[in-house]
């Protein structure tokens, strides 16, 4: 037993450090796709017996999400049968898998460098089974990182989870932009209004091996996430559920001094006396609560923006998308701090609802730049920055952190499962429906017709987040996780 009477805040910073590694695979995972996506494409617009069209390659691109909806859906049973700890470790193998089977598809099944239907399968099926990896990560870390953080830290080390995960996803872009070097990414030219080709000038390399450089490189970081993992203790608000009080009481002595994790433990108790309550022993409000974040953190359209930046750039006359796109990871970072340092100051409501302003200002910007012919290009790209930097102090981080402490004990495991769930399905809609929408032509407009409606939807999402924020979700600043219960039953 560890007696200390102050807790070793070293101790909480390692073990959250460690959790949020799997934030930053998060990330890197979902967009190791920005930079690989073309080159992508142009390996397969050259397979033989199937035509690659705008609609497969738009769900090729998003096809990890479909693992992620899997893997989001079972983290309840992961979480609550396997523990947090283990399941975050599985995660890690998962995440391993997918990056060497994305880099080598055809590894003792196909020709190397052949292009085939058989092969497009073989590919998404490894980037499922990463997605697999990602759904189970967000929901488990920011899960992880709430029950072992004190109340009055819980909201900024949750948020550095976001941090890790808009940080893997910079990282990546940076590790594209390096992979990509002194090649360029391929020339595709459209022939129809669904078909695609290659131009003969496009760099071979980057067709051919450069996509498969973007996605292999994720294996060590997961490799060093997965051993890492193992080493960190268990949650002791699980530990405490399967009985194991003095495991418990370890943990949360080691964290906050022996007499005040007594205190701690008595709460938990108190709390998950009854293993057993059903999903909606506490109403529906606030599975609905939960669910809806997710949907509004995903139908704003963000997702949109990261998977597709260095296309999105380039359709703005930008001459260097690629280096826009790392432009764009360094704000999504600077503001992501920003959320870090205020959620325990300025609560949650706040964050949210002034970043939806925000976000509906940057969308409704670029959908009105495609509306008038000779538009500077410097303007949709700050509209972008300023869409991108508004979640990122707000939906990004703060409903990551609503998710992880908005549900009473008991039920918390299966509520964060449907919420990320929710959050995965509706990632998968946007993602795949973007390049249809945003590449739709009318009239003179041609194709500035489909890059003004979709911001201008995603901007209008965003108005009908902020009221649904002001109207429905509760402050969670400054409570307990235990509080949760008497909050939503005094709501039913």
């Amino acid at each position: 037993m560890n007696n200390s009477q102050n807790g070793s805040r070293a101790y909480l910073f390692s073990i959250v450090l460690v959790a949020v590694l799997g934030g930053l695979l998060f990330g890197y995972d979902t967009a190791v796709i920005s930079g690989a996506e073309k080159g992508l494409q142009a390996f397969f617009l050259g397979a033989k017996d199937f035509v690659y069209t705008d609609t497969i390659h738009g769900i090729t691109s998003s096809s990890a999400l479909l693992g992620c909806i899997i893997g989001s859906a079972l983290s309840g049973f992961f979480a609550s049968y396997f523990g947090r700890k283990r399941s975050l470790a599985i995660a890690g193998v998962f995440f391993f898998l997918s990056a060497l089977g994305s880099y080598c598809p055809e590894f003792m099944l196909f020709e190397h460098g052949t292009p085939s239907a058989s092969l497009l399968v073989a590919f998404n099926i490894y980037r499922i089974l990463g997605g697999i990896g990602v759904g189970l990560a967000s929901a488990i870390c920011p899960m992880y990182i709430a029950e072992v953080a004190p109340s009055d830290m819980r909201g900024t080390l949750v948020s550095w989870n976001q941090f890790a995960i808009i940080f893997g996803q910079l990282v990546v872009y940076f590790v594209n932009f390096m992979i990509l070097g002194e090649h360029t990414q391929p020339v595709i030219e459209k022939i129809s209004e669904t078909i695609y080709q290659v131009s003969n000038a496009s760099d071979q390399w980057t067709i051919t091996v450069g996509w498969r450089y973007m996605f292999g490189s994720e294996a060590f970081v997961a490799g060093i996430f997965t051993i890492l993992v193992c080493l960190v203790p268990e949650s002791p608000r699980y530990l405490a559920l399967t009985g194991r009080d003095e495991k418990a009481l370890d943990v949360l002595s080691r964290i906050n001094g022996y007499e005040k994790a007594r205190v701690i433990l008595s709460q938990i108790k108190s709390t998950t006396e009854v293993k057993s309550e059903k999903l909606f022993s506490f109403g529906v409000m606030v599975i609905f609560v939960g669910v809806m974040l997710s949907v509004f953190q995903q139908a704003v359209g963000i997702n949109a923006v990261l998977y597709y930046a260095p296309r999105i750039f380039e359709s703005m006359g930008m001459s260097d998308p690629m280096m826009n796109t790392v432009y764009m990871g360094i704000v999504n970072i600077t503001f992501t701090l920003v959320a870090v340092f205020t959620v325990e100051k300025l609560g949650r409501k706040p964050l949210l609802i002034w970043g939806s302003i925000g976000m509906a200002a940057g969308a409704m910007g670029v959908a009105i730049s495609n509306l008038v012919d000779g538009v500077n290009p410097i303007i949709p790209v700050v509209s972008i920055m300023v869409y991108s930097a508004s979640f990122m102090f707000s939906w990004g981080p703060i409903c990551w952190v609503l998710i992880a402490e908005i549900f009473p004990n008991t039920i918390r495991s299966a509520a964060v499962a449907i919420a990320v769930a929710f959050q995965w399905i509706f990632n998968f809609i946007v993602s795949s429906t973007f390049v249809p929408m945003y590449n739709m032509s009318l009239g003179d407009m041609g194709d500035r017709f489909g890059h003004m409606f979709a911001y201008a939807l995603y901007g209008v999402i965003c108005i009908v987040a902020a009221w649904f924020v002001y109207t429905l979700v509760p402050e969670t600043k400054g409570k307990t996780l235990e509080d949760m219960t008497n909050l939503w039953r005094n709501r039913k």
